[in-house]
């Protein structure tokens, strides 16, 4: 069976940045699950993956603008420090926080006196990025799970 929409896929990836670090990796650990056409991976390597069929395996390298996007100027902004309400704060700490297009990371970037400078892109946006996948299964997704726009099985909430 081809990876079309509203199909449900297992890969197993190791992505790597444009250096060749690896960042991440399923190998050696439960594959990733996702609903192809329901905008759960990004945008880029989902389009990859559309067509192949289980047992394939690729190398891809997806254009920043296709993965996390360009960095934004906008979403690096100076704070006070007061912000962190006594908390002891190093560069490069990252914090859960609600940024211009939802629930996203910040990092702290720059601490100067009082002024904290902070980043709400996305850690890994303005990188091209590299994915070795190999393509595990592929099935028809269920009516519930296209319903909900995901994959029900191991690790999910129901």
């Amino acid at each position: 069976m081809q990876i079309t929409d509203k199909t449900a896929v297992t890969i197993h990836y190791t992505l790597t940045n444009q250096d060749g670090e690896q960042l991440d990796s399923s190998r050696g650990e439960e594959p990733l699950l996702y609903l192809h056409g329901a905008g759960n991976i990004i945008s880029g390597l989902e389009a990859a993956l559309a067509g192949k069929q289980a047992g394939d395996k690729f190398n891809v390298t997806i254009a920043a603008d296709q993965a996390y996007g360009e960095v934004s100027e906008e979403m690096i902004q100076v704070v006070s420090k007061k912000m962190f309400d006594g908390m002891d704060i190093d560069i490069g700490m990252q914090f859960h926080a609600d940024v211009s297009h939802g629930p996203g990371i910040i990092t702290i970037v720059e601490i100067d006196g009082d002024d904290v400078t902070i980043d709400g892109n996305h850690p890994l946006a303005g990188e091209d990025l590299t994915f070795d996948v190999e393509i595990i299964a592929v099935r028809p997704a269920t009516a519930d799970e296209m319903a909900h726009g995901h994959i029900h099985g191991a690790g999910c909430h129901h």
